[in-house]
């Protein structure tokens, strides 16, 4: 694949689905302090959906020369996305049900992402897929609001789990054998946790 000129900046792709390493891209989200958003410009999402295999390294060089005000409105949309969708993923794992405004914005980009979608024939059968041409900065909008609804009507919603740590609780779908993943990561929460836990026990 051609490396893209585009990617500024490397996302830490660990929860097992777009739309889930998505959600996570608010990262630090339940900090005392506030989160920090890692969509901090049009060339970020450009840079997401490429490193996550939506979009081709050619696609992101040729939307990241698009109108400057059409990437931020569509940076803002799949802000909004992300957090419909963060909405329902937590409200899930916290035995809630998401708030119907929520869901009307979900529906919204499902409805819209789907009016898109063309037949074509990718041997050797027939697909659903967006064209690739003429190229919209919408696309990644469009992609990820397909992922989001993909991954919410399939039985991997069972696997959906949030970290450990209460500061971080990063997304991921636990694919381990017994089910047992409790962290975003092993090496960063993981360690921290242990590290706190070891601390307050010796402590004088």
């Amino acid at each position: 694949m051609p490396k893209s000129t585009v990617n500024t900046r490397v996302f830490e792709l660990i929860a097992g689905h777009p739309i889930v390493d998505l959600v996570n891209t608010l990262d630090w989200r339940f900090r005392e302090r506030g989160p920090e958003d890692l969509l901090a410009s049009p060339r970020d999402l450009l840079a997401f959906t490429e490193q996550s295999r939506l979009i081709t390294a050619d696609q992101s060089r040729r939307l990241a020369r698009v109108n400057p005000a059409a990437g931020a409105r569509v940076l803002e949309e799949v802000r909004e996305l992300r957090e419909a969708a963060a909405q329902v993923f937590y409200a899930s794992l916290d035995g809630a049900g998401p708030a119907p405004s929520w869901l009307k914005r979900l529906e919204a980009c499902f409805r819209e992402a789907d009016s898109h979608r063309r037949l074509e024939w990718r041997a050797p059968c027939l697909e659903w897929a967006i064209p690739e041409s003429p190229l919209s900065p919408e696309l990644p909008l469009w992609i990820l609001s397909r992922s989001t609804e993909q991954l919410m009507a399939s039985g991997d919603m069972q696997r959906l789990c949030a970290c450990a740590n209460p500061a971080c609780r990063w997304l991921f779908l636990d694919t381990s054998k017994n089910h047992t993943r409790r962290w975003c990561d092993m090496k960063i929460c993981g360690n921290r946790m242990k590290a706190r836990r070891f601390k307050a026990l010796h402590k004088v």
